[in-house]
């Protein structure tokens, strides 16, 4: 009764230790997805290693090698946690540097290695232990404990996502896990009570200790004043001298004092417009730009959104003069929602629109660049209004990787608007109006405008204007952003705009970054066809675990990176879409164990036709409804928890511990593959093509070798 008790307790662990450590290394990683599937690819590969090498060894004593795989387990979760905060000062980064692939793949395989190992460790122990006191058989054990792991990870997603990150930090998670762990180690051992609670005694004192010196560490060389998590990501306030930064997932937000950011967010774009009375600001107004807009005395009203509320309530408190300066003006209103979907409710037009935001390096930050967002912008301006944005520009020259995501970026904005117009500079600005005819390409006009509205500025004067657009610099700059034939368009389904610019980004400080994603991914590619082969030396039900497990993690980055791109809260979403998987495998777990169906190849066959469709069924499924992704979450869990109770019953003779490890290093190959190179680069649907391919693999070595049906119908 206790093992049936404590073997929940494996998975349990496991998924919301999996949850806080990606969340901790999202923020590490600067918020970007890909560090999702390359982090998910470290955690699968260490614990496949360590479900495959413990499955081949036999322990004299179950469940004293259950109790010290749970002891280490207590030891390791608060370490990885603390490892993963100071990971990012090993690779000693410039200020402003992201972390490129290679530090990536590092970083995540160092940091999760000594946990994961463990965690895939206690399901061949947990299989073991079970057949040993229940007398069971391999299959029978490895089946059971595989239903048992996925109940407890489906209830601690659920307990994750409803009160531990709404309540807790990581490193209080971390301990509370480490003392369930404890607790479980103390009862397999029986007589290590007394040691165990005297462990427990210094918990408290112990998580307080390591989250301030862990959170010290990732901060290394700044002075924090504050950290919190919201439903869009961890929140940093950070203080410089006289000045404070906010970072957002490691992105540096804005700084306050930062005049000449706050002038140019806005009145280059408000100069473009002959009379504005309507202006829509989404994000960065809380650094001056909201103060520096109001100085236009034709604007009639401000709409402001911001993405993170919890952004407002730390203006509050660590801005308050200039929260208190556009809070009391009666033409700015505030507004605490996504800007998309203001875009789509809002009931009037407006003459300008401000994407305030940083460069699209994450999917979150993408939606405000792509196809579908311009189509609702556009349908929001007035007849002579006009959409402006920045990016990330250069003074002098323009490198092949930087022009291939700007091109991106301008042929998606000329899709939708006639009129496109590109002023150079440290930060290139984009101006796109619905009209052609609208935008004002010359200093002149722009000099005009801003002496007859008598604006109080500093960097935006009549002596930079005409500097920054000088013709042969506007000339030149369009020659070099000029789509070729082969930029692609950026959409919400195909982000290939945050790919070329995390690369463009990686290759400024190193080399060859771009080449290192697709070799990655031609890597797992490979990986994925060699494990494939499984099948044709007897061993079809290994070949399917193998791709079930590369369909699984794609269907769960295709719900993660969907549900990013539509809804933009991925950081809060996780923990429920792994909850909603987790739930569905100890469902199709527990279907598959209790079934009187004589399973057969031909079973398995069908289960792999079911997985080749999922994918482009689930493409045409995304955009419902976010109350739907728990739901696709659970079936697609469903599905690889079945196939999986299927598969170790027609391959008895696997060792305990191995057909886990297949279905988990399919997984690793495919996180690798789907987030850092298909997903963002070719999009869902052409993904999940790939996705098919993969499961069809399996059936047409079936059909082609009558000798395994037979063998395996028997």
């Amino acid at each position: 009764m206790v093992v049936a008790l404590l073997l929940p307790l494996i998975g349990f662990t496991a998924v919301i230790a999996q949850i806080v450590l990606l969340r901790e290394l999202m923020v590490v990683f600067h918020g970007n997805e890909i560090s999702l599937g390359i982090a998910l690819a470290g955690w699968l590969f260490w614990t496949a290693a360590g479900s495959a090498l413990a499955g081949r060894f036999a322990a004299p004593v179950p469940r004293r090698r259950m109790a010290v795989l749970q002891l280490l387990t207590a030891v390791a979760l608060p370490l990885s946690v603390a490892a993963v905060r100071a990971v990012r000062t090993a690779f000693r980064p410039t200020t402003g540097e992201i972390l490129g692939p290679a530090a990536m793949f590092l970083a995540a395989l160092g940091t999760l290695s000594f946990f994961c190992l463990v965690s895939g460790a206690l399901f061949a122990a947990g299989s073991r232990l079970y057949s040993a006191e229940r007398d069971a058989s391999t299959a029978e054990a490895t089946g059971t404990v595989y239903l048992l792991e996925a109940v407890g990870s489906g209830l601690g997603g659920a307990l994750a996502s409803l009160v531990l990150l709404r309540y807790l930090g990581s490193m209080q998670i971390a301990f509370l896990l480490s003392a369930l762990n404890l607790l479980a180690a103390a009862c397999l051992a029986r007589r290590q009570w007394r040691l165990a609670v005297v462990a427990l005694l210094f918990v408290p004192s112990l998580a307080a200790w390591l989250e301030t010196a862990s959170l010290a560490r990732l901060w290394r060389g700044f002075q924090l004043v504050e950290t919190r998590n919201s439903v869009y990501g961890n929140l940093a306030v950070i203080q410089t001298g006289d000045s404070k930064s906010v970072y957002e997932n490691g992105l540096a937000a804005f700084t306050v004092p930062d005049p000449a950011a706050a002038e140019e967010a806005v009145h280059y774009a408000l100069l473009e417009h002959p009379r504005p009375e309507s202006l829509l600001l989404i994000g960065g107004g809380l650094n001056g730009s909201l103060a520096e807009a109001l100085q236009h005395a034709s604007l009639r009203r401000i709409d402001y959104v911001e993405l993170d509320p919890a952004l407002l309530d730390l203006a509050q408190r660590h801005f308050p003069a200039e929260w208190a300066a556009v809070r009391a003006d009666p033409r700015v209103r505030f507004h605490r929602t996504d800007g998309r979907l203001f875009l789509k409710t809002a009931g009037s037009a407006f003459d300008v629109i401000i994407v305030n935001l940083p460069d699209p390096q994450t999917a979150q930050l993408n939606r405000f660049y792509t196809l579908e967002f311009f189509r609702e912008a556009a349908r929001r301006l007035s007849p002579t209004g006009l959409l402006a944005l920045r990016l990330t520009g250069s003074e002098n020259y323009i490198g092949p990787r930087q022009a291939d995501f700007l091109r991106c970026i301008r042929k998606t904005l000329g899709e939708v608007f006639p009129e496109v117009l590109a002023i150079p500079g440290p930060a290139i600005h984009f101006f796109a109006a619905v009209r052609r005819g609208t935008l004002a390409a010359d200093p002149p006009a722009l000099l005009a405008r801003l002496a007859a509205r008598g604006l109080k500025t500093v960097y935006v004067r009549e002596y930079y204007i005409p500097f920054r657009m000088t013709p042969d610099r506007m000339a030149d700059l369009e020659t070099q952003i000029r789509p070729r034939a082969d930029t692609p368009l950026n959409r919400d389904f195909t982000p290939v705009a945050y790919y070329l610019d995390v690369a463009w980004w990686s290759s400024r400080f190193h080399a060859g970054s771009r080449q290192i994603f697709q070799l990655a991914a031609g890597a797992s590619l490979v990986l994925i066809v060699l494990m494939l082969g499984v099948g044709r030396f007897g061993s079809m039900p290994g070949a399917s675990v193998v791709a079930m497990g590369f369909t699984q993690i794609g269907l769960e980055m295709m719900l993660l990176l969907g549900f990013q791109a539509v809804y933009g809260y991925v950081y809060h979403q996780l923990a429920v879409v792994i909850a909603g998987f987790m739930a569905g495998m100890a469902l199709g777990s527990w279907l598959g164990l209790s079934s009187s169906t004589a399973f057969s190849l031909w079973s398995l066959v069908r289960l792999q036709l079911v997985a080749a469709a999922s994918g482009l069924a689930l493409c045409g499924l995304l955009a419902v409804s976010h109350l739907l992704y728990p739901v696709l979450a659970l079936l697609c869990g469903l599905l690889g928890g079945y196939q999986f109770i299927v598969a170790s019953r027609l391959w008895p003779t696997a060792c305990t511990g191995s057909l886990y490890a297949l279905d988990l290093a399919g997984a690793s190959a495919g996180a690798i593959l789907f987030s850092a190179y298909l997903i963002p680069v070719f999009g869902f649907y052409r993904s999940a093509l790939v996705m098919a391919a993969v499961n069809l693999v399996p059936v047409l070595a079936a059909s082609r070798s009558v000798r395994i049906w037979n063998k395996l119908d028997k």
